[in-house]
């Protein structure tokens, strides 16, 4: 009798502590419930407002499809058939994509990771695709509000990028690896820091690249920028040009096979909205880098070139083409000459400017065409 009359109390306390405890976990569970449902609110009225400001600048963006997800831990908006429409450019630009997944942390609701699904393919409102974009594994992260990132970040495996000529695909770009990055500047004049980072990267257009890709790393400073907002070309050009804006190349290295070139400058705006300035650009294996880009049939076919060669044949009938061939066996001992000879990276090297003349880039004096 004494020992049951002891355990009946003791078993009544235990039974106790349970459904206290059992009460403290639904409480909580419901707690988290709650918090998730108004974390999941405040996104969407955030996506709302931010979805309002963009149309209100002619910028659309909607959703055949959209759905919310990711309880408990993470807050998962998918998007399918994402559509957006850019009517502030001339003529207006829209671009589509099959599904876009944004999602949170609901400890961490200032930093968005989203994956999208290709292909891409955008053009004129209202008229068949111009061009089409496609990757095995596309991400991107914003750091911050959607309105004033700190941080932007995309990040892509095997992208390839094709331009829809009358109904013919013409690659323009491949790489097995892309990254680009910017973020505000965080010291002097307004401007946004970009990176970019590229493996094994081809662009089928330039024959200098078509034969053997290039991997390359580039830092720069796009200086008189202020925000991310995609915009048509000419009024980002005009803010450049009004807030004094340029480039800013702090490191450049790019690595083509045996050829390696490390360089850096800077690059302003003129009122045509055209490239000027100049990058001392160092190369090792240069003989390659020239015989790479074509760099005889470039300086055989220029109008330099060509008036020199006409004088001479007026002089003497075919001393034009003696020179032109003269030009064409000696222009990497010429180059030579005329830049610094330094090293890079334990390796014989040159050092040469590149310069940008209203458009038209040259290195020492090899033309390598307009940027428009």
């Amino acid at each position: 009798m004494p020992t049951r009359s002891i355990s009946q109390p003791a078993g009544r306390r235990t039974r106790r502590r349970y459904a206290i405890l059992l009460l403290v976990v639904v409480a909580a569970a419901a707690g988290w419930t709650a918090l998730w449902k108004y974390a999941a609110g405040r996104a969407a009225e955030e996506s709302a407002k931010w979805r309002a400001s963009e149309a209100a600048a002619g910028r659309v963006f909607t959703c055949g499809d959209e759905g919310v997800a990711g309880y408990p831990f993470r807050i998962e908006v998918t998007c399918r058939q994402a559509r957006a429409e850019f009517r502030d450019f001339q003529p207006a630009l829209t671009v589509t994509l099959p599904r876009v997944l944004t999602a949170a942390q609901i400890y961490q609701p200032n930093l968005l990771i989203s994956e999208f699904d290709g292909p891409m393919r955008g053009g004129a409102t209202g008229s068949p695709a111009e061009f089409e974009a496609n990757w095995s594994v596309g991400q991107a992260s914003v750091s911050g509000l959607l309105s004033t990132p700190d941080r932007v970040s995309l990040v892509f495996d095997s992208p390839k990028g094709v331009r829809l000529a009358d109904g013919r695909p013409q690659e323009v770009f491949a790489a097995r690896h892309l990254e680009l990055h910017g973020r505000p500047t965080r010291e002097g004049k307004p401007g946004i820091e970009a990176g970019i980072r590229l493996e094994q990267a081809v662009f089928p257009l330039w024959a200098a690249t078509a034969a053997q890709p290039i991997d390359g790393v580039i830092d720069a400073v796009l200086h008189g920028i202020t925000d991310f907002a995609p915009k048509p070309l000419p009024v980002r050009l005009r803010e450049l040009q009004a807030a004094g804006g340029g480039i800013e190349i702090k490191q450049a290295r790019l690595v083509q096979g045996d050829v390696l070139a490390v360089g850096g400058g800077a690059l302003s705006f003129n009122a045509a909205g055209r490239l000027d300035g100049q990058l001392r650009v160092t190369i090792a294996g240069l003989e390659a880098f020239l015989e790479h880009i074509g760099a005889k049939q470039m300086v055989q076919s220029s109008s330099t070139m060509d008036k020199f060669a006409g004088a001479l044949d007026r002089l003497a009938p075919g001393l034009g083409s003696m020179a032109r061939q003269q030009v064409s066996e000696n222009i990497g001992t010429g180059i030579k000459a005329l830049g610094e000879q330094t090293t890079l990276e334990g390796r014989k090297a040159v050092s040469l400017p590149l310069r940008f003349e209203d458009g038209a880039v040259s290195l020492g004096p090899i033309p390598l065409g307009r940027i428009q």
